[in-house]
């Protein structure tokens, strides 16, 4: 395994990579079906987040849909039909390897260093709200429609950690409601309930995206991954574990070289510039 690599070595074949300096842009591009999912994608999405994590030149991802929607979910045609062929041919074993390759796609993007912001417009249902879930930042719009409806095609609403994270974001009750019915969460209703950070006019939604990238990517590195981190263990710690957790996490990063960078800057009341050690 390689313990570095840069951008310019992934290249994904099933959507568009392209990389500005630290930020790289990560666009699901299947506008004339709404950018679903295909069992490639899918791989191909938890390969790449999985190898973000020695990509040291990207600095934070940008991931979003082409053409006015951000994601479909799951291909009818090329997924929901070829998984009832196995329903019917009894081959749980596969079923059960396909949900697990969704799963691994968001602990890779969990795992995965680099904040991931998800500029959200149009459909962002199924999966497609998965992949919005298990991002660190959601920018949306009044427009889009959010809908994690699995239990409308006869699943669970449990789908690859729907039932952990979603409760986490938006409180038990109100991620009960959708989950159980599948319906469809408005712009502004996401934003109220706190699954978007924030909303914007469709017109400028990658250029807010861009702009907090860039702002993050000016930030210290390391301790941004140590944040993402805490942030993601925490959720099994109580409080006192999670002080220690913490403790640790900020002796190390007071071992970098940011860290002392922030300090001579303030002294020399100066704005810090720092370089991710």
């Amino acid at each position: 395994m390689k313990t570095r690599i840069q951008a310019a070595d992934l290249h994904p074949e099933h959507f568009r990579w392209s990389v500005e300096g630290a930020i790289a842009t990560l666009t699901l591009n299947r506008p004339e079906r709404k950018n679903p999912l295909t069992f490639p994608s899918y791989a191909e999405l938890r390969d790449t987040f999985r190898q973000l994590s020695f990509a040291t030149d990207v600095k934070v991802v940008v991931l979003t849909g082409a053409e006015g929607n951000f994601c479909s979910g799951g291909d009818v045609h090329e997924i929901i039909g070829p998984l009832v062929q196995m329903k019917e041919q009894g081959r749980m074993d596969e079923l059960l390897a396909f949900t697990r390759m969704t799963g691994d796609v968001v602990k890779a993007m969990r795992g995965c260093p680099q904040p991931i912001i998800a500029a959200i417009d149009g459909a962002c249902v199924g999966a497609g709200a998965i992949l919005a879930m298990a991002s660190d930042l959601r920018i949306g719009t009044a427009r889009s429609k959010v809908a994690f409806l699995f239990t409308r095609v006869g699943l669970s609403g449990a789908d690859m950690g729907a039932c952990a994270m979603l409760p986490r974001i938006i409180g038990q009750g109100r991620a009960s409601e959708l989950l159980f019915t599948g319906r469809s969460m408005g712009g502004e209703e996401a934003e109220r309930w706190g699954f978007y950070n924030r909303l914007v006019a469709p017109d400028v939604l990658m250029d807010e995206a861009l702009a907090l990238a860039r702002s993050l990517a000016k930030g210290p590195t390391f301790a941004h991954a140590m944040t993402k981190r805490c942030l993601h263990q925490e959720w099994a710690m109580g409080v006192d574990e999670a002080i220690e957790a913490e403790a640790q996490s900020q002796a190390i990063c007071m071992q970098t070289e940011d860290f002392a960078r922030a300090f001579r800057a303030f002294a020399a009341k100066q704005k810090p510039v720092f370089e991710g050690n």
